[in-house]
């Protein structure tokens, strides 16, 4: 286990590539929801983006008053790394805009989406084998 802001070049290297994600979170009772998504670390904040629609199911469960706590992993071979933290659904047009220019930095620039907020996850421990 290390903190975000301790991680070794080869880690932030990782989390640079291009890689999709699972994310993980929980719906109101308690069961895991996992779907793929493009998630990008910002290890100088100590937080990771990601972007998706306002009507998705991980919104929802985030939004529905439980437990805020998601996993992200991304796997390459035998490399991987998960980022776990509590994550909030932002739908401010800066916070959108800056999950939007995070996403295009490390993906693609996304398609228009009239009803895309930002997840944004405040890590609090990071494991993996890089």
């Amino acid at each position: 286990m290390s903190r975000v802001r301790e991680l070794t070049d080869d880690v932030l290297a990782f989390w640079r590539e291009r890689h999709l994600c699972t994310v993980t979170t929980l719906r109101t009772d308690g069961s895991p929801h996992v779907i793929p998504m493009g998630i990008v670390l910002d290890p100088e904040a100590g937080v990771a983006w990601g972007i998706t629609s306002g009507a998705s199911q991980k919104v929802r469960n985030l939004e529905a008053g439980g437990d805020p706590r998601v996993a992200v992993c991304q796997v390459d071979g035998r490399r991987w790394c998960t980022l776990e933290g509590g994550a909030e659904v932002r739908r401010d047009p800066g916070s959108v805009e800056e999950a939007v220019r995070r996403y295009a930095e490390r993906y693609r620039t996304p398609s228009v989406n009239p009803t895309r907020v930002a997840l944004r996850i405040e890590v609090i421990r990071v494991l993996g084998n890089v």
